[in-house]
Formats: structure tokens, C-alpha cells, sequence
């Protein structure tokens, strides 16, 4: 063989070589959501519940103490998924609704997409609710390689099906076969199938939005049955619902461990909202929950554990918003992040127990009269100013282990979209003293900064219902390709 093209094949083999080295070093990354998920309702915060793979991923990482999310699931998905802000992209009004011509906005990469750039297998197992009236809109179509789970807000635990049509789907594929089955053990089995198969030479990002702890409450009687302690029927449901969650992460991690993949993996979980107290999430001590701008809305569990953390067993109480993922897990997969969207890289601090390299946010933004989950507000070092209405769940309110349901809401919407409250939630987290009339200085900077954002606000993408939606159309399944985006 010639000299030159010896020289070649060596090269051309090293650079292959050093490819699959650096492909193979990069941390697999599983991305946990678990819907509605309360503020209280997890061990580590919650003596009553059963909560052990999760403690443990607490116990052995860092919970993530001051982790902000959006009011509501289609927003705060959007902010993770694209890394900026809902009322820039038409997503802060309530959530896209099965028969609505809306979805993310196609012109943002995504999560899947950045890791795939990066050389990942990318899959996703449970409920999508970003928008599927555009098959562009739908998972396998935004960087996915598999997706197995559901579009829609909420459906049948057992019957998946949402307003009696069927929403299941294995890529883009109705599924059929699994009525009766509690959807957290299928989506398991999934799960459990994609680790079995993977190629170990390609790093993994795993992304798993699980259907529990969202309405309906419907759980099988094993995981009920672990609480009979409480009185409360939807609540001690709700209890098992939340177990069912943890025993499920738990087998996700086992299979991750027989793959031999679990060393190298780096784990975030998180909810998307705070708990929907009407449907016995709790979120004591914090004020309010799903639906509101109060910290119990909008101030999530969420930790990080394994694979490149320096800094493990602590909390920080640095201030981390939804939009900072896509930046974070880009950089701890040891890509460049983009710089051009409203999250901030926070691995670093993260993962060495370093100052948060945010110091402001925005929880909502927009003008409707009577907005769904609160009108605006925005946090500024320890100052939090909400103006308008903040949301339609308030109050504090205890686990209903031992008492019929709750009285939720108590306040009376205000008319003034000018009505202005301000909180030092450093020193009042729960939200129990308006400094407003005390601090005016105060409410006037973060009134101004508000402001500011405001001229970047677009109007609510939320059209009426599209009559080419209807499911029995298409086999009285919920189905993508009605619209064109």
C-alpha cells in the first residue's frame, strides 16, 4: 500500500477514534417532569409521603431550592423546551387545547434538536402538550428519534383517551393495545425498552414528562392502600399516584444500572407547576398553587444528581428559572449554548455550588382582562412585585390527610390591572406581608423593569377551537395534520 495513503487510513482512523471517545464521554442526560407535582409532596420535604428514589436523588445531589417555573403545563414546557420566555412566544395564556391551530413556534430549536447536534440518540416517553395540530409540530418531527406518550393536557390513566378519543401514539402511530394498562407502568416498560436497546457508544438524553400526578386522580389500589392514614379519599389517591411516580424513577434508574449506563448519567427532575390543590396537591407553606403567580404556583421541587456534579448533598438556593435549561443541559453535555434566548447557563454554578448567575425573571406577562393564571410579575433579587390579578388558586392550605376537601379560594378577582403587591419572598416565602405602601421606591424599579419587558410581549396565541380538529375524522383518534404552521 502506498505511504500517502497509509498516512490517510491512520488518520482518517484516529480522527473516527477520537469521534466515539469524545461521543462516548459525554453524560447521558434523563429529563424527569412530573406533572402538578406540590411543593409538599415529596419525603424530602413531607415526612407523610413515600417518596424513596427521589430522597435519594435528593440526599445524594442538590435540590434546586429556588427553581421558578411557569403557572400552568403548556408554558412552562415551552420555556423548557426552547429556553425563552411564554409571552414572547404566545404561550402564557392557560394551555394549548387539543383543538386549537397552535404549537411551539417552529422557528426555535429545541432540547432534542441542540442534543442531537451534539451527537445524542434522543427519546421522549409521556405527554408532549407543546402542540400537535402540524405534524412539524410533534416530537419525532423537533429532534426526537422515538417518542411513545401523548399531545394532549390530560386523559384517561387507564383508557388514554381525553374527551372519550383516544390520544396514545408510538411515534406517529395510534396505539390501541394498552386499554386498561396504568399509564406510568406502560410508559415504564417503554422506557425501560429504549435503555435496553441503546448503542452505549452514543450518549442518551432520555426525555421523560410522566403523566402522574395530573387530573384525573386514578392510581391502582396497591399504591392507595400504602396511606391509610389518610382520611381524605382524593388525597390518600393522590398519595399513591405520587409513589406510583417514584417507584417508576426508581426502575428507570435500575435499568440504567443493568445497561451499565447509570455512572455516566445526569439526572434533572422537576415539575412543571405547583400542585393543583383542588385536585389535592399541596404545597404548604408556600401561598397558592397551580394557576397563580404566588410562590406555591410557581416555585417548584426540582433537584439534579449524578454525572458532572463537583458539589453533591446540599441545596442551592440559587435563583434558577425554566429558561435556563436548555442552556444548562446543552453546556453539561458539553455543547456551546445559544446566547440568544431569555435562559442562562447555570451549570457551572450548579454543579460547583456557585452564585446563580440570574438575579431577575418574569412569571407571567400579558393584559387580558381576566388572564388564567395571573396577569404579571417579576422578581428582582429578594423583591417579588405582582401586578393585576395573580391567579385563580390562593391561601395556605395543609395536606388534606384528616378533613373533607379544602376551601381552595377565597379571594374576588380585582378589576385593577394596575393593583400592585410586593413581597421580600428572601424573608417573607410565604407571602404573607404586602411591603407595597411601605417601599415605594421598591414597586417603582420593579414596576419599571416590568415595563421594560412589556415592549417585548406579543398577544396570546389562543384562537378558537379548529372544527377540522374533530377526532372522528380521523378514526376517533386525536390526530396531527389539520392545520399547516
Amino acid at each position: 500500500m502506498d505511504n500517502t495513503i497509509m498516512a490517510t487510513t491512520a488518520k482518517t482512523f484516529l480522527l473516527v477514534s477520537l469521534i466515539g471517545s469524545a461521543l462516548s464521554q459525554r453524560p447521558n442526560i434523563v429529563f424527569i417532569v412530573a406533572d402538578d407535582l406540590g411543593w409538599n409532596d415529596v419525603g424530602f420535604r413531607n415526612s407523610e409521603m413515600l417518596t424513596p428514589n427521589m430522597d435519594k436523588m435528593a440526599r445524594e445531589g442538590v435540590i434546586l431550592d429556588r427553581h421558578y417555573v411557569q403557572p400552568l403545563c403548556s408554558p412552562s414546557r415551552s420555556a423548557f423546551m426552547s429556553g425563552v420566555y411564554p409571552f414572547k412566544s404566545g404561550l402564557q395564556h392557560d394551555v394549548i387545547q387539543a383543538g386549537q391551530s397552535v404549537c411551539l413556534p417552529l422557528n426555535y430549536t429545541i432540547i432534542p434538536q441542540e442534543m442531537k447536534r451534539l451527537g445524542y440518540a434522543t427519546h421522549m416517553v409521556g405527554k408532549w402538550h407543546l402542540g400537535f395540530c402540524d405534524w412539524a409540530c410533534t416530537p419525532t418531527f423537533r429532534g426526537f428519534d422515538s417518542f411513545f406518550g401523548y399531545y394532549n393536557s390530560e386523559e384517561d390513566y387507564y383508557m388514554h383517551n381525553m374527551s372519550g378519543f383516544l390520544d396514545f401514539r408510538n411515534n406517529q402511530e395510534a396505539e390501541w393495545d394498552y386499554e386498561g394498562q396504568y399509564s406510568a407502568w406502560v410508559f415504564t416498560q417503554k422506557i425501560v425498552n429504549v435503555i435496553n436497546a441503546h448503542n452505549k457508544e452514543q450518549p442518551l438524553f432520555l426525555y421523560l414528562p410522566f403523566q402522574n400526578v395530573h387530573f384525573p386522580t386514578e392510581v391502582p389500589k396497591i399504591y392507595e392502600d400504602k396511606f391509610p392514614h389518610v382520611v381524605n379519599t382524593g388525597r390518600r389517591i393522590f398519595d399513591g399516584m405520587v409513589n406510583a411516580l417514584d417507584e417508576a424513577i426508581g426502575n428507570v434508574t435500575d435499568a440504567l444500572k443493568e445497561k451499565g449506563l447509570y455512572d455516566n448519567t445526569l439526572f434533572l427532575l422537576t415539575a412543571d407547576n405547583g400542585g393543583e390543590i383542588f385536585s389535592h396537591g399541596n404545597n404548604w407553606p408556600l401561598r397558592g398553587g397551580k394557576h397563580s403567580l404566588w410562590e406555591g404556583g410557581t416555585r417548584v421541587t426540582a433537584l439534579m444528581a449524578g454525572a458532572g456534579l463537583q458539589k453533591t448533598g446540599y441545596t442551592y438556593d440559587g435563583m434558577i428559572h425554566a429558561v435556563d435549561w436548555l442552556p444548562t443541559l446543552v453546556s453539561a453535555a458539553g455543547g456551546t449554548p445559544v446566547t440568544n434566548r431569555d435562559g442562562i447557563d447555570q451549570w457551572d454554578s450548579i454543579r460547583n455550588g456557585l452564585p446563580s448567575k440570574r438575579t431577575e425573571f418574569i412569571y407571567n406577562l400579558y393584559d387580558l382582562i381576566i388572564p388564567k393564571e395571573g396577569q404579571a410579575a417579576i422578581r428582582i433579587g429578594d423583591y417579588k412585585l405582582l401586578m393585576g390579578f395573580p391567579g385563580t388558586q390562593d391561601g395556605w392550605h395543609r395536606p388534606m390527610n384528616n378533613t373533607a376537601d379544602d376551601i381552595y379560594e377565597t379571594t374576588i378577582y380585582d378589576l385593577n390591572p394596575d393593583k400592585l403587591q410586593l413581597f421580600n419572598v428572601m424573608d417573607d416565602p410565604t407571602e404573607r406581608h404586602d411591603l407595597a405602601s411601605k417601599l415605594p421606591d421598591v414597586v417603582a424599579k420593579l414596576k419599571s423593569r416590568l415595563l421594560e419587558y412589556k415592549k417585548q410581549m406579543v398577544a396570546p396565541n389562543y384562537p378558537a377551537t379548529n372544527p377540522n380538529s374533530d377526532p372522528r375524522k380521523y378514526g376517533n383518534t386525536w390526530t396531527p395534520g389539520w392545520c399547516k404552521l
